[in-house]
């Protein structure tokens, strides 16, 4: 390495030095929607098929769920303030605890959540936006509340 820089110029030095140090930053700054997934709701929820009798599946339950403006609410607190208690989801019982993910900012969850929607047979696909997150982050409530939340709306509108 020492000779490397030896040979070349200093301007091409700083261009190279700063090529380094600000293309990586630079590149990750827009993280796809595939991407913010995965590192964060993949780790668990892995494709959108989750783990049976521990982890919910995803798949084809976001889009339907975020049909109503509830709905959006509903997904939006569960980023939000996570949830924990039991649940049913696609006709299996879960006992739900999920962390609440609010080191995400509002955009990465609606683009999470969003994605998540378009991946269902909803077409056009429910969008959740920056706002309802914003909302959702605004109301700070527990996960208990959030299950409870939830309870109340599959009696409203069933839930996948």
């Amino acid at each position: 390495m020492r000779l490397f820089f030896h040979t070349i110029s200093a301007r091409k030095k700083l261009v190279f030095l700063l090529a380094v140090l600000v293309l990586p930053g630079g590149c990750s700054r827009h993280k796809s929607p595939r991407y913010l997934y995965g590192s964060n709701c993949g780790i668990c929820h892995h494709g959108g098929e989750g783990m049976a009798g521990s982890v919910p599946p995803l798949s084809g339950r976001i889009d339907r769920i975020a049909a109503t403006p509830e709905g959006r609410v509903y997904l939006a607190s569960v980023l939000m303030n996570g949830v924990s208690g039991p649940i049913r989801a696609a006709g299996v019982p879960y006992r739900a605890e999920m962390p609440l993910f609010r080191y995400l900012s509002d955009e990465e969850a609606a683009t999470i959540l969003s994605w998540l929607s378009q991946q269902g047979e909803t077409k056009p696909a429910p969008t959740i936006t920056r706002e309802d997150i914003a909302a959702a982050r605004a109301h700070r409530i527990s996960a208990g509340d959030v299950a409870d939340m939830r309870a109340k709306l599959d009696l409203k509108h069933p839930l996948p």
